[in-house]
């Protein structure tokens, strides 16, 4: 076998080998900037733990490290693999400055990680952030005395503030038992397309392949045979294409808040946060659970397996406005299996969320973003559900107001339903003044289309595609009398119709917009008696999110700095332009009205609020004993505020509004 001679690939453990690399480890000025968030902090802080309790000769390995020595020996390169090492370093320097004063033999053991030979940082990051990274590795103030925000304190912070000095020697331990592999190319290998080969080969994991994995990870091979065939493969064969789906919608209706359909694995990381162990028996409790959801899915996926006719055909029309409310319905569904609930109920869910969806879109109201809330109400029960979707459905009024000059949405569903028909497979939405009139064609038998006046032709095209000018017809009447003026269609097809309302058209003597806006007002009445809206006073600002379904926009184009119009906090209405100055104000006002549920919060997420200003960074004082660290990063300060209102139990009475531009991103 031939050797290689440009790579050495050596399995190491990763903290001996920082500790004894003699060379400066630099960061090359063509590597992107450092951008681990907190999330992924989180879940490093999380598998250094895990590994630190597991069996003695059980290692995590952490991957691959590309490096080169530079010509003069001195720095040690590094190609791929700066975002782990620059974490490891700040979890390194955050487990130092703990420790320091109460075990100095650790505290040795750490700091020759984290020193180089020439005194500084070991590791390098660009020039340009060398200053500030040191800065926080030695937990020293930047020599000009600034303090520039940065990834770097925010991570650092969030280590800091996540590690007791008891914890500190099982952190350490799990440190210990990290390993890698570490690469090192000779003078004739080609770092870029090395570096190319190792990071753009392959196709990604998704979330459903990686929960797969994680579940079955650790267990024996007979373990995970028995797993496979009595739980994944089912929960596979029930969800077919749309398992990744299945497990979005399930992490939704058992956390009760929204998790993000792609990028960053979010729908992994919910499900590693809510079953952080795994072992066998409570692996099978979780897994019977998952099969029977699974089971459920398939029946909202395909209505014809619920045996209940008038429940499928509820499931049916649903299936009108896609999956969105599926995590709701799902639960609803699992209820009526364990009769916690009757099918009266859960038909009354699905009248209800239908009115919704369709009400909003009539309004031109967003429909995405509302499931979560939802979940949350039907945990306090059925009436708190229906409370829920009352207030963000529009009114009556505003139906009769929209319905007379927007555009029909779902046609074919909506004039299904109001002539009362179970399907509408061999009919077709019919324009009666058509979207594209010929010049001949004529509403009365008289004046054709040419001859209407420019206004005329103009108010006829603004009400073509609303419910009074939209009418089921049969395929075969519909190309039969495709082209004719009014009058000759009335007769040919409207008149054979077997659609009651279709048929009615045949007493009108001539179609024009009177006639339109007669049978929009007409059908109207209907379409309210059809989608009732809950009958409970109150109805929310549409505009307004409560805090709990709020998200983290996009950057803001130059110029623009609001992402929020404003708060409703319990009432009060605060001008707020963004996360970071709602963070710090919900936290302040929390501290002088509900001092109990901050103190809780924070001590059980380890921060923000801490009796000292104990690291480099932004603070503001709650008192003269108490400090709000205010360097974490936007995700991690929105999750904060969603979690001290979520403890103080004020989440539901707290809403925010985005601005134009912040709904725009």
């Amino acid at each position: 076998m031939t050797t290689a001679t440009n790579i050495d690939a050596t399995a190491v453990n990763t903290i001996s080998w920082l500790q004894t690399v003699d060379a400066t480890i630099v960061v090359p000025v063509y590597q992107r900037q450092y951008r681990w968030d907190i999330g992924g902090c989180e879940q490093l802080l999380a598998d250094v733990r895990a590994v630190a309790d597991s069996d003695p000769h059980h290692m995590h390995f952490i991957g691959s490290v590309l490096s080169s020595m530079s010509a003069g020996g001195d720095e040690l390169v590094l190609i791929d693999g700066q975002q782990r090492i620059t974490t490891l370093m700040l979890l390194v320097a955050a487990l130092h400055h703990t420790v320091r004063a109460e075990h100095p033999d650790l505290a040795d053991d750490l700091s020759r990680v984290l020193s180089g030979p020439d005194g500084r940082t070991k590791l390098r990051p660009h020039e340009a952030w060398a200053d500030v990274f040191e800065s926080v590795v030695f937990d020293r103030r930047p020599a000009d005395g600034t303090l520039r925000d940065s990834r770097f304190d925010d991570n650092y912070a969030f280590f800091r503030s996540k590690i007791s000095p008891d914890e500190a020697p099982h952190i350490w331990r799990g440190l210990q038992k990290l390993e890698h592999v570490a690469i090192t190319l000779g003078a004739g290998a080609n770092a870029q397309q090395i570096f190319a080969s190792l990071n753009s080969t392959g196709e990604p994991l998704r979330d459903h392949e990686l929960i797969h994995n994680y579940i079955l990870m650790g267990l024996t091979h007979a373990e995970q045979r028995e797993v496979e065939a009595d739980f994944w493969l089912p929960i596979e064969q029930n969800t077919g294409a749309a398992i990744g789906a299945f497990w979005r919608h399930y992490m939704v209706m058992t956390t009760g808040r929204e998790v993000a359909a792609s990028g960053d694995h979010g729908v992994y990381g919910e499900f590693r946060a809510r079953f952080p162990r795994l072992d066998l028996d409570t692996l099978r409790v979780h897994a019977a659970e998952w099969l029977a959801c699974s089971e459920v899915y398939r029946t909202l996926l395909e209505p014809s397996y619920e045996r209940d006719a008038a429940l499928a055909r509820r499931l049916r029309h649903l299936s009108t406005f896609g999956r969105g409310m599926y995590p709701l319905v799902m639960r609803a569904l699992l209820d009526l299996r364990e009769g916690s609930v009757d099918r009266a109920a859960v038909a009354a869910t699905l009248d209800d969320v239908q009115a919704l969806l369709l009400r909003r879109a009539v309004a031109g109201l967003p429909t995405e973003r509302l499931v979560a809330r939802l979940c949350r109400a039907r945990s306090d029960g059925e009436q708190a559900l229906r409370h829920a979707i009352a207030r963000i459905t529009p009114s009556d009024e505003r139906m009769r107001a929209a319905l007379k000059f927007a555009e029909l949405p779902h046609p074919a569903y909506v004039l299904g339903r109001l002539a009362d028909l179970d399907a509408v497979d061999d009919l077709g939405v019919d324009h009666v003044f058509p979207l594209s009139p010929h010049a001949t064609w004529s509403g009365d038998g008289v004046r054709v289309w040419a001859d209407y006046t420019d206004d005329e032709q103009n108010s006829h095209r603004a009400l073509s595609k609303t419910l009074g000018n939209l009418a089921l017809l049969e395929d075969d009447l519909a190309l039969r009398a495709m082209d004719l003026p009014f009058p000759e269609k009335r007769d040919a097809a409207y008149a054979r119709s077997a659609v009651p309302q279709t048929r009615a058209l045949a007493d009108a003597d001539a179609w024009g917009t009177a006639s339109i806006s007669a049978r929009t007002t007409e059908l109207t009445e209907r379409f309210i008696e059809v989608w009732r809206r809950p009958d409970i006073v109150g109805i929310d600002d549409d505009g307004l999110t409560p805090i709990l379904d709020a998200i983290l926009r996009r950057g803001f184009p130059p110029g623009w700095e609001r992402e929020f119009a404003y708060t409703e906090y319990r009432g009060e209405h605060w001008e707020v332009p963004d996360v970071k100055y709602l963070f710090n104000r919900v936290f302040k006002r929390l501290w002088a009205d509900d001092r109990d549920s901050v103190v809780r919060f924070s001590a059980r997420r380890g921060g923000p609020v801490y009796p000292a200003m104990a690291w480099n960074g932004q603070w503001d004082a709650l008192d003269d004993e108490n400090f709000l660290y205010m360097g974490w990063d936007l995700h991690y300060m929105l999750t904060a505020v969603q979690g001290v209102l979520d403890e103080a139990g004020s989440a539901p009475e707290v809403f925010v509004k985005y601005s134009y531009i912040g709904n725009a991103m």
